[in-house]
């Protein structure tokens, strides 16, 4: 089964290395949207130490562990998660097709 959520080479490893310098190598990435936030939803990225939940989707890229709850699939499907580094901004980044708009910081979006 294709994960819900590709996952850019430079996503990885931005992650990994965010996890090592935790000290927790073992924890997985959990990926999300919560409701609320200018456009409808939130994307959300978070270190998850807890052990994963019914009805996750689980997978791995560069050595990083992914989940995803059902719920979150639903908007994320399709999407791809990257890392940019720029003069204005650093930090990550969903392309996702399932949004109809964005709002102008492009933390939040409203779904098809």
């Amino acid at each position: 089964m294709k994960p819900p959520v590709d996952v850019s080479p430079e996503a990885a490893a931005e992650l990994h290395a965010r996890l090592a310098t935790r000290g927790t190598p073992s924890a997985a990435v959990r990926m999300g949207v919560r409701g609320g936030a200018c456009s409808g939803f939130a994307y959300a990225v978070e270190i998850d130490d807890d052990p994963a939940r019914t009805g996750d989707h689980e997978w791995s890229v560069g050595g990083v562990a992914f989940r995803v709850d059902r719920k979150s699939a639903v908007h994320l499907n399709g999407s791809r998660l990257v890392f940019r580094r720029s003069l204005l901004r650093t930090g990550f980044d969903f392309e996702n097709p399932n949004e109809a708009s964005r709002c102008g910081c492009g933390g939040s979006f409203a779904p098809r």
